[in-house]
């Protein structure tokens, strides 16, 4: 299963607006993805609450994994992105 470290980019980090997009991005996805800090059990990127409860701030590193990895890359870019800007 690929996985990327990705840098949360959002000002806010990964607030409810920022989790919402990916979550839904995540979900029209044809693939299993999970998101998560490093060393800790890994979310299911499909949902905006438990990305949230990551706690998840600017400059923080994540882990988006999956089994495919075009969807792992685009999550990471989401992720990556100023979603509040």
């Amino acid at each position: 299963m690929p996985t990327v470290t990705a840098v949360v980019g959002s000002a806010d980090g990964l607030h409810a607006r920022p989790a919402g997009l990916i979550a839904d991005a995540a979900d029209e996805l044809d693939a299993d993805l999970t998101i998560g800090l490093p060393g800790d059990e890994p979310v299911d990127a499909a949902s905006a609450l438990l990305i949230m409860t990551l706690g998840a701030g600017k400059g923080d590193t994540v882990e988006v994994a999956g089994d495919d990895e075009a969807a792992v890359a685009a999550i990471v870019a989401l992720v990556e992105k100023d979603l509040d800007a």
